[in-house]
Formats: structure tokens, sequence, C-alpha cells
């Protein structure tokens, strides 16, 4: 009796491990050489000027159960790039970014609501000049396949929003400059080593 049940509970726990395993989330790490944020506001209504900031962090990624992923995304400020030195120099002062006071953003999701196969609106704070706010990425997954220049298997994905930098304290020159502010992001992520 004693050995049938140690046996059932043997079986049980190998069960539920399978399971577990079976359906795994994997992490990714974000490759910091293609995770990148592309932003771009109107200036003066004259044209639409764009800069780029480099992102690093991991994304749990669940291919059975997409509603579980979830991304944890960093930004130095102080990496920004408009191709504009002096412009670089101007947007991280205490006018703008006020790179020296908060030297990071961050973005960590809470919530993947899935559109369909290969989209999903991806829910979380964005945490930026010193003020968190929610934040809802709309989010394409591109492909996830063996990538031919690192040998690893790669997932890659696309993603808008639109926030608006008063939200986040940094007001100059609105309405001149425009108040929102359109967030591109292109991603390319790979299996974290353990």
């Amino acid at each position: 009796m004693k050995k049938q049940l140690i046996r059932k509970v043997v079986i049980y726990t190998l069960l539920a491990l399978f399971s577990i395993s079976v359906h795994a989330a994997d992490t990714y790490t974000l490759d910091p050489n293609h995770t990148y944020v592309l932003w771009g506001i109107k200036h003066f209504g004259f044209s639409t000027q764009v800069g780029k900031f480099y992102a690093t962090g991991t994304l749990v990624l669940d291919k059975d159960k997409p509603e579980n992923s979830k991304v944890n995304a960093s930004i130095t400020i102080a990496s920004i790039a408009t191709g504009l030195a002096e412009l670089d120099k101007h947007l991280k002062g205490k006018l703008f970014f006020d790179a020296d006071k908060f030297p990071v953003a961050t973005f960590v999701s809470d919530k993947t609501e899935v559109i369909d196969k290969i989209t999903a609106n991806v829910h979380g704070t964005l945490t930026l000049h010193g003020v968190a706010k929610p934040l809802v990425l709309h989010v394409k997954l591109n492909k996830v396949g063996m990538n031919p220049i690192s040998n690893k298997m790669t997932a890659g994905f696309s993603a808008s929003a639109t926030i608006k930098r008063s939200d986040f304290g940094m007001t100059t020159l609105i309405p001149g400059l425009s108040d929102d502010v359109d967030l591109m992001i292109g991603s390319e992520a790979f299996p974290a080593t353990k």
C-alpha cells in the first residue's frame, strides 16, 4: 500500500514536471545591436525630426501561451543619436531628457493581449524622466528562425506607440515641438545563455 502511494506520487510529480516543461517559456536576450527605439517629433510644423536609442533587456517568449510572454527593456538616455552632435547634447540637457539626473528609461510589461498569430498589444509601464506611466505597445512578430549571421535562433519584432512628453514632465517648446512623440521599435532577440 505504501509502495503504491509512493509510486503514484512519483508518477504525478513526473507528469506535472513534464507538463510544465512542455509549456515552459523561453527567455531571450534583446540584441543590443539590433534593438532600438526610433522616435519622431513634429518640429514647428516644418518637419518631423527623428532620433534613436538602442535598448537592452530580456524577453520571455511563450509560444504555447503567448499571453504569458513578457518584456523588460532599458535605455541609456546618454546613448541618444540624432546624427547631430549639438542636438544630442541639447537633448541630454536639463530642458529635455536631463540624462545626468535620469540616466535610464525602462519599459516593463505586465500584460500581453494577443490579437492574432503575429500581433499583440503589450501593456506595461514606461518610466522616463523619473515618471512612470502606463504604455501599450502594438507589437508584430516578424520572424522566428535561425539567424544566418550569428547562427543563433532569433525572434524579431516591430512595435509602435505614441506618448505625450508632457506626461513625463518634458514641456519645453510645446506646442512648437509637438507634445506627441511617435515611437517605432525594432528588436531582435536570441536565447539567453544559461
